[in-house]
C-alpha cells in the first residue's frame, strides 16, 4: 500500500532498503544465517537481454542481483542493484534474472547476493561480464517441446484462493463514480473474478472502520453493531465468495488518537486507548460472525491489522503492534481456538521474523504468515518459517502487484499482464495464496477514479472491463489439473520466454506462453525482445488447436480506448463498443503434423502472451 502521495514512504537511505519502512529497524531480531554467496553464477547474452543463473542457497528468502560498469576487463565503478523500477522489494525468489536494464553491447560485471531476511543482503557473489546483444533482423526462436502423454505433476493455483478489494462498505454505496453506481459494479466484479476466475476469497481493509458503525461509546459503556458488517458479508456470502477478516482500523470512540488517520475516508491508525476494550470487540465481533454464518466461519482466515511496519498505516510502535497481535489473536482463539488468526500483514515482507520470534516468546498462535510486496515476485519464506519453529504455517500474500503506487500507468496495459503470470508461475508450489490487489478500479484510497483509464490498481475499470491483467488470470484459469513438463531452448527460453503447460481431466491440453521483463522501463515494449515460438507437442499430430492472445494489438483496453478516441470517460457508444471488446478472441489454427507431433509456430511480441488449446482429435 502506499502513502497520501502515492509512493510507499522511505528515509533519507539511499540503497534498496530504505523501500521498506522505518520502524523495520527498530528492536532486535534473532541471528540470521551468515548465508554464502551463490555458487555457479552464469551470464547468457541474448538479443535485448542477459538471463543470469545461479545455484540455490539453502536459507536464502531471495536473492539480489548487483551491476558493476566494466572498462574491458576492469570493473570501474560501485556494485548496485539492478533497478528493474518494481517501486518495492527488489529482491526475487528464483534462482535466475532477465536483465533488460542495461544499453545493448556495453558489457556490464553481474554479482548476486542471497538475502536471508528483506532488509539483509550476504556477500556478493564472484563477477561475471556479460552485454546484451543488439537487435537485429527477424525475431529469434525459441523451441518449446512437451510431450501431450506425460505423467506431470499437479498444477498449483496460487491466484485461486484471494483477490483484494476496496472496503466492503462501498458494496453498500450508492453513489456513482464515472456515471456508474458504486456499490452494485464492485459486486459485480467480485462476482464476474468469482465465476471466471474461481476465486473463493476477499480480502479488504476497514471492516471496523467507523463507516459500518460497529463501536460506539454511550455513558462511558462500549455497544457493538454489526448490521452493517452483516449486510456486506451476506452480499459476498451471496456470490460465493468468502472473507479474509482483516481486524482494523481503530474506531473513533476505541482510539487513542483519532486524528490520526490514513487515505481519504479516513481509517483511525493509531493504538487502542483501552487494551481490555479493544480484546473485547474483536471477541464479540468473531463470536457474532460464528453464530450468525455457523462453522463455515472456522475456515475464514483473520488477520491482524495492514502493514504496520510503514507509519502511515500504524501510530504506535512496533512493540505495541507485537501487543495488539497478542491482545487480536487471543481474542480470536477465545472464541472458538479453530479459528485461524495471522500476520503480520506488513509491507515489502517487513517483520515476518519479528512477529515469529516474538511469537515464540509470547506464545501468541501464528496459523498463518501474510505480507506484502509489489513490483516482483514473492519471496520464498518458508526457510524463514522453518528456522523459527513455524513450518506448518500458511504463507498468504494477502497483496502483491505490478507497482505499490497509485494511478501509474503500468496498472493499464499489457506488460502488467505479463508481471502477473511471471509471479504466478513463480509462486505456484510455495505460496498458499498470491492475492492480487485488487479487483476493481472503484477503489479510492486517495480518491475516487477521475477518468477511465487512471493507473488504477483494478483488474477491471469502472464499468467493469476487463484490463489485460484480468485477461491474464483468465488465461490462467483455463489451465489443466495435470502439469506438464517443457523443454525449451533458443535465446530467451527459460527467462525471458515462459511458460505453463498442463492437461485438462478431458485430455485437452493448455499452454501458456509469454514474453516478459520485470524491467518496468520496457512496459510499452521492445522489439528487441520479441521471439518466435516454435511449440512441438510429442502425441498431438492431428489434433485441433486454438490460441488467444494478449498483447498491445489484442485484450489491450490502453489501445482500444486510444482508437475509440476515449476523453476522461467513454461516451454511450463508446462504452458499447469497450464491452463488445471484452473478451480475447480465439482464433484456430491448424498444426502442422511432424513425426507424430503437432507443430504450432507463432509471434510474440514483448509484452504478450498467448494461450494455445489443443483438443482431443
Amino acid at each position: 500500500m502506499t502513502n497520501a502521495s502515492g509512493t510507499r514512504p522511505s528515509d533519507a537511505r539511499t540503497d534498496w532498503e530504505a523501500r521498506i519502512a522505518r520502524r523495520s529497524d527498530e528492536g532486535g531480531t534473532a541471528a540470521l544465517p551468515d548465508l554464502p554467496p551463490p555458487a555457479g553464477l552464469t551470464a547468457t547474452p541474448g538479443h535485448g537481454h542477459v538471463r543470469l543463473s545461479w545455484q540455490p542457497v539453502d536459507g536464502a528468502v531471495g536473492y539480489l542481483v548487483h551491476r558493476a560498469p566494466l572498462d574491458g576487463d576492469r570493473v570501474s565503478g560501485p556494485f548496485t542493484p539492478v533497478d528493474h523500477l518494481g517501486g518495492d522489494v527488489l529482491s526475487v525468489p528464483d534462482t535466475w534474472y532477465v536483465d533488460t536494464t542495461g544499453i545493448p553491447g556495453e558489457r556490464y560485471a553481474y554479482a548476486v547476493a542471497a538475502v536471508p531476511e528483506v532488509t539483509v543482503t550476504g556477500a556478493l557473489s564472484g563477477p561475471v561480464p556479460a552485454a546484451a546483444l543488439p537487435a537485429g533482423g527477424e525475431p529469434p526462436t525459441v523451441t518449446l517441446h512437451l510431450d501431450a502423454d506425460a505423467a506431470g505433476t499437479t498444477l498449483h493455483r496460487p491466484w485461486q484462493p484471494m483477490i483484494g478489494s476496496e472496503r466492503l462498505s462501498q458494496l453498500l454505496c450508492r453513489d456513482r463514480s464515472g456515471g456508474r453506481e458504486i456499490g452494485a459494479e464492485l459486486l459485480a466484479a467480485l462476482r464476474r473474478v468469482r465465476d471466471e476466475i474461481g476465486v473463493t476469497t476477499v480480502r479488504a481493509h476497514s471492516i471496523l472502520h467507523d463507516d459500518l458503525g460497529v463501536y460506539r461509546e454511550v455513558d462511558g459503556e462500549p455497544v457493538y453493531d454489526f448490521s452493517r458488517v452483516d449486510q456486506v458479508y451476506d452480499l459476498l456470502l451471496g456470490i460465493g465468495m468468502t472473507p479474509v477478516v482483516e481486524i482494523g482500523f481503530m474506531p473513533r470512540d476505541l482510539a487513542s488518537d483519532p486524528d490520526r488517520t490514513v487515505f481519504t475516508y479516513r481509517g483511525i491508525i493509531s493504538p487502542p486507548r483501552d487494551w481490555d476494550r479493544w480484546s473485547g470487540l474483536v471477541r464479540a465481533l468473531v463470536a457474532h460472525l460464528l453464530n450468525r454464518y455457523g462453522e463455515q466461519v472456522l475456515g475464514w482466515d483473520f488477520e491482524v491489522w495492514n502493514e504496520a511496519n510503514l507509519e502511515v498505516f500504524w501510530s504506535g510502535s512496533r512493540e505495541e503492534w507485537m501487543r495488539l497481535y497478542d491482545v487480536t489473536a487471543r481474542a480470536v482463539k477465545d472464541v472458538d481456538p479453530r479459528i485461524p488468526v495471522g500476520g503480520p500483514s506488513s509491507a515489502a515482507a517487513g517483520w515476518v521474523d519479528a512477529l515469529l520470534e516474538h511469537a515464540a516468546r509470547s506464545g501468541a498462535p501464528v496459523d498463518f504468515v501474510s505480507t506484502h510486496t509489489y513490483g516482483s515476485p514473492p519471496l520464498d519464506l518458508r526457510p524463514t518459517l522453518a528456522r523459527l519453529g513455524f513450518p506448518d504455517a500458511r504463507i498468504l500474500w494477502t497483496e502483491w502487484g505490478v507497482t505499490p503506487t497509485h494511478f501509474h500507468p503500468i496498472n493499464d496495459g499489457t506488460a502488467a499482464a505479463t508481471f502477473l503470470l511471471t509471479g504466478m508461475r513463480s509462486a505456484a508450489g510455495r505460496v498458499d495464496a498470491l492475492s492480487y490487489w485488487v479487483a476493481s478500479d472503484h477503489f479510492e484510497e486517495l480518491g475516487r477514479p477521475p477518468r477511465l483509464l487512471h493507473g488504477g490498481f483494478g483488474l477491471l475499470t469502472v464499468g467493469g472491463i476487463a484490463k489485460p491483467r484480468y485477461h491474464a488470470l483468465h488465461m490462467l484459469a483455463q489451465l489443466g489439473e495435470t502439469e506438464l513438463p517443457v523443454r525449451a531452448a533458443g535465446d530467451g527460453a527459460d527467462g525471458l520466454v515462459q511458460t505453463w503447460a498442463s492437461r485438462r481431466a478431458d485430455g485437452s491440453l493448455a499452454i501458456l506462453v509469454w514474453v516478459a521483463t520485470l524491467d518496468q522501463d520496457k512496459r510499452d515494449g521492445d522489439p528487441a525482445l520479441a521471439r518466435r515460438i516454435r511449440l512441438v507437442i510429442d502425441h498431438a499430430a492431428g489434433r485441433p488447436a486454438v490460441v488467444s492472445r494478449l498483447d498491445r494489438e489484442h485484450g489491450d483496453i490502453t489501445t482500444l480506448a486510444d482508437r475509440l478516441g476515449v476523453a476522461d470517460w467513454p461516451t454511450d457508444e463508446q462504452w458499447a463498443a469497450l464491452h463488445a471488446a471484452d473478451q480475447l478472441p480465439v482464433e484456430k489454427v491448424q498444426p502442422v503434423a511432424e513425426a507424430g507431433a503437432a507443430v504450432i509456430e507463432l509471434d510474440l511480441p514483448q509484452p504478450g502472451a498467448v494461450l494455445v488449446e489443443v483438443f482431443e482429435a
